[in-house]
């Protein structure tokens, strides 16, 4: 991380030295010299590298952060919230819908008065899902009571990062700080950035301790109480306090800019003002589209216009007053928002701008507002002159004729519309009649018979070829093998993941059935509203009309973490019995953000966020047992599979449609290989699985009305392998049988071997 080009001497106070990285790397290099006590975080993109880069550094021994694995952006919240109520430093950083996610935490720490710094990665907020780059999420953060400060590069992102936390901490704001930067365009590019040589010049701008003197929940002899219940006139008293603290904000971060550019030689002045000492037409913009429109600045100012420059610093407090005296003479200004208030006549931004005139009493100065460069629509020069001609013909016009559009869209064509490329699969063909799941009366258990594999080849694919999945992928085999134990018509429910990715990419589709998508956390609830609405109205009549010669089967597909950040919801279904099946694939991370560790991720396995070095040697606690938690919801059906055991997976994937069509909710987890992430060869995936049932990692059962079997015991046919075969089969692991990473090893060994133990303690008796 952060390699170093050369030291010199820069006109600021302090040694410096050059590097040469992007947003996200600067944001953690600032973080690792600041040291904070606690990182509590969730992977999403584009901010996910953020907490990467900072495990890096951990396992190398390079700073002493916690950082803390959430189980979701709202428990990264809640992690960072605690955290900083016990009076250290904390830190964090997301996206997007992952911004959202926690979005009911903000207020709680701005509230009550608890500072910590968050980089915002701006992203846009689905749906339909987007991961790139722009500030429909940061419009949200304009109403939690943080300040607000932006980045334009990643020099910014790192010089904003060490203001903030200065603002934050200081006596007269006390607030937690927002730092944003454009997701993609600084967070991933890299540019020339200049930082302090030495951590203790860091230390000595920002205090090397937070400041003592506040309330803090570790104080034994000052026990105080945090978020108190309050009524009028307490509540309204607490809020103007918290104004007054906003307010503040904007001259502590005055004050504190110009003590960083006293040490470093960098100026960050509330406005960045391009060129706008005379311009008669001026444009705004955000972020890192603010660097671009300054060249066409300088080249209208070739041609004899006086065209000028705005990007804010800082938008909370917004700056009002300065805006107002930087737009006195300016005839016309454009302002571009990379995200709608919908229904507002313009972006945030512009009804802020328009806002300040009003006050200040400017109402010469023409306002055009253009909604731009959403979803990551790049920017470019061009796109620039556009913006400025919008102002300079409102000029020439003496009027605004279009006050509100969008820029760069394209109207919609009906001629153009997708058309459907594959035909609905015929009911025929879906239910061959070759599987059986009848109950035993005897016994109530359900006896299945399946034909030969190969009989079964004929059905259909419910998923078409043409998918985008890395090479060798586990997923759709998977997928694939458990539909084959399917008759008749689903519902599919994906979670965000690489199964839905690859699959999706408008305006292509590759399911051949009905699908939905949801986001991590709620595809349980969503299905289970698909599901009782469908029971509903088939008890009201209202699907008779349609060629339903059975019931649906309904089914969610979740995967890469799904099971942890959505664990709350799955369970919530399995508890309300709806009738669905829950199919996990598990790939032991999350695998579609960059292969950061999910709860999932056994000990001591590398990823992006559980690193291999002298200090760390992976994964640091023991994989969640999803099929356990389920089966404690006394659901009628709990499996787990494998591709290498194709007949069980078949076998268990008709059980799993006979207890979704006629008991209620169904789970199942299949492992499966992901070999970009794993590190092992593309084609090797079956066998690596099989391995890890092998080695009893993963063993294959059932959980049938609470009464758990065994359905393939390696022990029992001779063919249990050590746990250190499978591990030597994949990259990620492989370190694990070093001498050096023997305890971790061992630890890992025995928790294997105690779950096996105790699923065969309960395989032998009904009543465990």
């Amino acid at each position: 991380m952060a390699i170093e080009i050369k030291k010199e001497i820069s006109q600021g106070k302090v040694e410096q030295r050059i590097v040469y990285e992007s947003g996200n790397e600067m944001a953690a290099y600032a973080a690792h010299q600041i040291n904070y006590h606690i990182m509590g975080y969730f992977p999403i993109s584009p901010s996910t590298e953020v907490a990467q880069f900072l495990d890096l550094m951990k396992a190398n021994g390079q700073h002493d952060i916690k950082l803390i694995p959430a189980d979701g952006e709202h428990g990264s919240a809640g992690v960072c919230y605690g955290a900083s109520t016990a009076g250290g430093r904390v830190f964090n950083a997301t996206s997007a819908n992952g911004y959202l996610y926690m979005l009911e935490q903000m207020p709680v720490q701005s509230g009550t008065r608890f500072p910590m710094v968050m980089n915002l990665v701006c992203r846009s907020v689905s749906g339909p899902l987007d991961i790139h780059g722009d500030h429909s999420d940061l419009y949200y953060a304009l109403n939690t009571g943080w300040p607000i400060l932006m980045c334009r590069d990643p020099q910014a992102v790192y010089d904003m990062n060490i203001m903030a936390l200065k603002v934050a901490e200081d006596a007269k704001v006390r607030l937690p700080v927002l730092v944003a930067s454009d997701g993609y365009f600084t967070s991933h590019q890299k540019r020339r950035v200049q930082t302090f040589a030495n951590r203790e010049d860091v230390h000595a701008f920002i205090g090397a301790q937070p400041p003592t003197g506040f309330p803090d929940t570790l104080d034994r002899d000052n026990p105080i109480t945090v978020g108190p219940y309050m009524n009028e006139p307490d509540y309204i008293n607490n809020c103007y306090q918290q104004s007054v603290a906003m307010y503040n904000a904007e001259d502590v971060y005055d004050q504190v800019r110009k003590e960083y550019a006293e040490l470093t030689g960098r100026d960050y002045p509330i406005l960045d003002l391009y060129r706008m000492e005379d311009a008669e037409v001026a444009v705004f913009l955000m972020n890192s589209a603010s660097e671009i429109i300054k060249d066409v600045v300088d080249q209208l100012r070739e041609k004899g216009i006086k065209a000028g420059s705005i990007a804010p610093n800082m938008i909370r407090p917004f700056p009002q007053k300065a805006i107002a005296e930087a737009l006195k003479n300016v005839k016309a200004v454009t302002v571009g928002d990379r995200a709608d208030s919908y229904g507002g006549h313009g972006g945030n931004m512009v009804n802020e701008i328009k806002a300040a005139l009003f006050t200040m009493g400017n109402r010469d100065t023409m306002v055009i507002s253009r909604i731009y460069g959403l979803g990551g629509k790049d920017f470019y020069s061009e796109d620039g002159h556009n913006m400025f001609q919008f102002a300079i013909d409102a000029v020439e016009k003496g009027k605004v004729e279009v006050p509100f559009d969008y820029y760069g869209h394209t109207p919609g064509d009906p001629a153009k519309a997708p058309k459907r490329v594959l035909n609905p699969m015929k009911y025929e063909d879906l239910n061959t009649g070759l599987i059986t799941v009848k109950p035993d009366e005897a016994t109530g258990k359900l006896n299945v018979r399946i034909p030969p594999l190969r009989a079964l080849t004929k059905k259909p694919k419910r998923i078409a070829p043409g998918h985008g999945a890395c090479p060798g992928c586990g997923i759709f085999s998977g997928l694939e093998l458990f539909f084959k134990g399917i008759e008749g018509d689903i519902v599919a429910l994906f979670h965000t993941g690489c199964a839905m990715v690859v699959t999706t990419g408008y305006p292509y589709s590759a399911h051949k059935a009905t699908y939905i998508h949801n986001l991590f956390q709620n595809g349980a609830a969503t299905l289970s509203g698909v599901v009782e609405m469908f029971w509903e109205r088939k008890r009201r009549g209202e699907l008779d009309s349609l060629n339903l010669k059975d019931d649906f089967t309904f089914v969610m597909i979740t995967g890469d973490g799904g099971m942890d950040i959505g664990m709350g919801p799955a369970i919530g279904a399995a508890l309300r019995n709806h009738k669905m099946i829950i199919l996990e694939y598990d790939n032991e991370g999350y695998m579609n953000t960059g292969a950061q560790l999910s709860y999932s991720t056994p000990m001591g396995h590398r990823t992006s966020t559980s690193n291999v070095g002298s200090k760390q040697g992976g994964k640091v606690f023991h994989h969640k047992d999803t099929a356990q938690i389920m089966a404690a919801t006394h659901i009628p059906y709990v499996f787990t599979g494998s591709e290498a055991f194709p007949q069980d997976l078949v076998r268990k994937a008709a059980k799993a449609q006979w207890y979704a069509q006629n008991e209620g909710l169904v789970y199942g987890k299949i492992l499966i290989a992901c070999p970009l992430n794993w590190l092992s060869e593309d084609e090797q995936g079956s066998n690596i699985v099989g391995a890890a049932v092998d080695s009893c990692f993963f063993p294959l059962y059932e959980v049938e009305h609470g009464v758990t079997t065994i359905t393939y015991n390696p022990e029992e046919k001779s063919k249990k392998v050590p746990l250190s075969d499978w591990l030597k089969t994949m990259g990620k692991t492989k370190h694990m049988t070093k001498p050096e990473y023997e305890e971790s090893y061992k630890m890992f060994e025995t928790e294997v071997e105690r779950r096996w133990n105790m699923l065969k303690a309960k395989h032998e008796n009904e009543y465990l």
